[in-house]
């Protein structure tokens, strides 16, 4: 078994799009394909997560605009 990647950001951290975020449909409350996050939307990572299959952190971040979304490293940058 693999060694899970260690994330890039920390809990707290502020970050900010690096790609547009939109809904997968599954994030309720939106339809699918919404922008949920532009790229450059400031945002603070709230949480620290790991998935499992493909063996990488995912943030729960918490954009400005109110909107909390899970995204992937390649979707954000540090401020």
């Amino acid at each position: 078994m693999f060694e899970p990647r260690q994330p890039k950001y920390r809990w707290g951290q502020k970050v900010s799009c690096a790609a547009d975020i939109r809904n997968d449909g599954s994030h309720p409350g939106f339809a699918e394909n919404a922008l949920l996050a532009a790229i450059g939307s400031a945002g603070e990572v709230v949480n620290v997560g790991h998935h499992a299959e493909a063996n990488i952190p995912v943030y729960l971040v918490e954009f400005s605009s109110g909107v909390v979304v899970g995204c992937f490293e390649e979707e954000l940058t540090a401020v």
